[in-house]
C-alpha cells in the first residue's frame, strides 16, 4: 500500500480539517507534523518533509497551502527523491520569496479554487504548467479549507487515487487544460 504523506498548511490544520479526516480514515495516511507550524523558515520544512519522504519512499505527497509549496519545492529541487505523485491542493503565495519554477518529474494534479485568497486563480494555473502539473478547476471554492466547508472531503480522497491508478497505468504529467471538478 502507497503511503500518503499530508504535509499542511503554514499553521497547521485544525481537527475539523480534511487533512485529519484522511489521516484518521485511511490508514496509509500520515500528517508530517512542522516544527513550530508558524515557521516561516522554508527549508527547515524542506528537511521535515524530506525526513518522512525517506522513511516512506515511494510515497505520495498531499500539500495544502503552504504545504504544497513546500512538496513542489522539494520535488523541482530534489527530483531523485523517491516520491510516486502529487497532489498539490490549493499552493499558497509565499511570503518566503517565490513559488518553485521547475518542473514536477513525477505525476502531479494541481487543485485550485478560482476565489483562493492565498493565489488568484491565473496564477495558479501558471504554476501547474510551470511545474508540468495536472491543473484541476475546483470552481469557487476559497481556500479549500474548514473556514470555506471543506472538512471531510472524499473527492480530494478520490484525485489522490487518481493519481495512484495512473501509475499503475503509465500516466504522463502534465495536460494543459484544467479538468473541472464539482463539489457534491
Amino acid at each position: 500500500m502507497t503511503k500518503t504523506l499530508i504535509i499542511p498548511g503554514r499553521h497547521g490544520a485544525e481537527v475539523a480539517h480534511w487533512q485529519h479526516w484522511w489521516a484518521m480514515r485511511d490508514p496509509a495516511a500520515l500528517i508530517v507534523a512542522q516544527e513550530p507550524w508558524a515557521a516561516d523558515a522554508p527549508d527547515a520544512w524542506e528537511m521535515q518533509v524530506a525526513g518522512a519522504i525517506l522513511a516512506h519512499p515511494g510515497a505520495i505527497l498531499v500539500g495544502h497551502g503552504y504545504g504544497a509549496v513546500v512538496a513542489a519545492r522539494l520535488l523541482t529541487h530534489w527530483p531523485q527523491l523517491q516520491v510516486a505523485g502529487a497532489l498539490l491542493v490549493a499552493p499558497a503565495d509565499p511570503d518566503s520569496g517565490p513559488l518553485p519554477e521547475g518542473r514536477i518529474t513525477v505525476p502531479a494534479l494541481l487543485v485550485a479554487s478560482r476565489n483562493d485568497p492565498h493565489l488568484p486563480f491565473a496564477a495558479a494555473m501558471r504554476q501547474a504548467r510551470l511545474w508540468g502539473a495536472e491543473p484541476v478547476d475546483i470552481g469557487r471554492a476559497g481556500h479549500i479549507d474548514t473556514e470555506a466547508g471543506f472538512g471531510p472531503w472524499p473527492e480530494g480522497m478520490e484525485l489522490r487515487d487518481g493519481v495512484l491508478d495512473g501509475l499503475r497505468g503509465g500516466l504522463e504529467p502534465g495536460p494543459a487544460a484544467p479538468r473541472l471538478l464539482r463539489r457534491r
